[in-house]
């Protein structure tokens, strides 16, 4: 940038991208100095190489918001797992298949595990009818990403969300923290919270 650039000429753009052609790098930076601009080399490999004029603080600047921006509407994919005996009773499989539902609807994808233990081994087809069963039942909020395959011990299977699922979730966790954002913005001063508590208009929770 600026003096820091080393080449004898270069090939300026302005700043609005407007091509002013190959000129020297003196001409290039009084240029930029005229206008009150830095002049930053974009393309140093080139020959000569590609410099633009530009406000360089404001440049970084907005780079910075767009990154923040991207990191803020990045999807990141969680896997988690559930594990299921092929003889699980009734009331631990409607209790497992609640957790797998609780975790489509929060946008990730589920791992589910059938473990065989002893004679168990010989009998697939309960694993996989029980996994085939979980299937069809959560078939609204998911579908099933990876078959059913067996692994040593074990039958494996992943769920993942449903498009119009995992966008749910993602709008949710975005209104949670807007909601938390304006709490936060909204919240009383010190001074605030203990007059409250004077004019026992404050409420205690209990944890039981």
């Amino acid at each position: 940038m600026n003096e820091q650039i080393r080449a004898r000429e270069v090939r300026l753009v302005g700043p609005e991208g407007e091509q002013v052609g190959i000129v020297p790098l003196e001409r290039a930076l009084q240029l930029a100095a005229d206008v009150d601009l830095d002049l930053v080399e974009v393309a140093p490999m080139a020959r000569p190489p590609v410099c633009k004029l530009m406000d360089f603080g404001k440049f970084k600047y907005e780079s910075a918001l767009k990154a923040r921006e991207a990191r803020r509407n990045q999807q990141q994919t969680v896997i988690k797992e559930m594990k299921l005996r092929p003889k699980i009773d009734p009331h631990d499989y409607e209790t497992k298949k609640g957790h797998v539902v609780r975790f489509l609807k929060a946008g990730d994808k589920v791992k589910v595990t059938i473990m065989f233990r002893g004679r168990e081994q010989s009998r697939p087809e309960l694993g996989y009818r029980l996994l085939r069963r979980l299937e069809s039942e959560i078939s609204e909020l998911g579908y099933v990403e990876a078959a059913p395959k067996q692994d040593g011990r074990n039958m494996i299977m992943v769920l993942a969300p449903h498009r119009a699922t995992k966008a749910a979730a993602v709008a949710a966790t975005a209104t949670r923290g807007g909601s938390r954002e304006r709490a936060a913005e909204g919240a009383p001063e010190a001074g605030e919270t203990a007059a409250a508590g004077e004019t026992g208009t404050t409420a205690e929770t209990s944890g039981q």
